[in-house]
């Protein structure tokens, strides 16, 4: 089974970026989506022509232009859920979880702390929920958690650590939260399969030619919980796809 997650930074302006003939070559089972920035009535013929024959789910922000997930699947799920339940959390369209038969997708678009730290507080909040809302989930069955997590977490995952290293997305309170997570029964796919690789990076700011310089953080992932570990068969990072500041994750999976 071939799982793909990428934060697409607009979905109508990367449709335009070669995003379709990306969809078309990659051909995985299931494509997550984050920062899809539109509401499902914005829908244009070229996306709904790509996605016709597969089974689709769309989480948008209820701002405008903002945030938004979307689930692309070739397997129909069980059941399909939107947010994890709270209400000062579900407003910005940022979780959607598909169930089937062997395990739960979660496709997330973690909330940024913003420059100045800004929002650090309630990103505090929304990883401890999401933590205890991914660990009831792996109580049923195992967890394959994906997407846009806005955190490095070890100095291995982002080109200067040094001088990032009270920036969000870097900042000691971010990456202790992923810590935790790790410790509740999940594991980083990317490291378990390349736990020494650097210079794997997923996401480059549109500054300073970044991207080409390769001076990127590795803030995308897929996470999966431990009871199915030995299922993964790889892990990859899709750097030369463009369209997007992010590129896309992939994740092999033997289930």
């Amino acid at each position: 089974m071939k799982l793909i997650s990428w934060n697409v930074n607009g979905l109508r302006a990367v449709i335009n970026k070669g995003f379709k003939d990306f969809y078309n070559e990659i051909n995985a089972d299931i494509i997550c989506l984050q920062e899809t920035k539109m509401q499902q009535d914005q829908i244009n013929i070229d996306i709904n022509e790509m996605f016709k024959d597969r089974y689709v789910y769309w989480n948008s922000a209820e701002k405008k232009g903002y945030s938004g997930t979307v689930v692309i699947s070739k397997i129909k799920p069980i059941n399909v859920t939107y947010g994890i339940g709270k209400e000062e959390h579900d407003k910005e369209g940022r979780v959607i979880t598909l169930e089937f038969e062997k395990f739960y997708l979660v496709n997330c678009y973690t909330p940024n702390s913003k420059r100045e730290l800004e929002r650090l507080d309630y990103r505090m909040v929304w990883e401890d929920e999401i933590r205890n809302y991914l660990k009831e989930l792996n109580k049923t069955k195992p967890v394959v958690y994906c997407g846009d997590l806005n955190v490095a977490h070890n100095e291995i995952d982002l080109k200067n650590p040094s001088s990032n290293h009270h920036n969000a997305g870097f900042t000691d309170e971010e990456r202790s939260k992923m810590t935790e997570l790790l410790n509740s029964g999940f594991i980083d796919t990317f490291r378990y399969k390349y736990p020494d690789k650097t210079g794997a990076y997923s996401w480059w700011s549109y500054m300073f030619h970044a991207r080409e310089n390769n001076a990127g953080w590795r803030i995308d992932y897929f996470i999966v919980s431990d009871s199915i570990k030995d299922k993964i068969e790889d892990a990859k990072i899709l750097s030369d796809v463009m369209g997007s500041d992010h590129c896309p994750v992939e994740l092999d999976l033997n289930m």
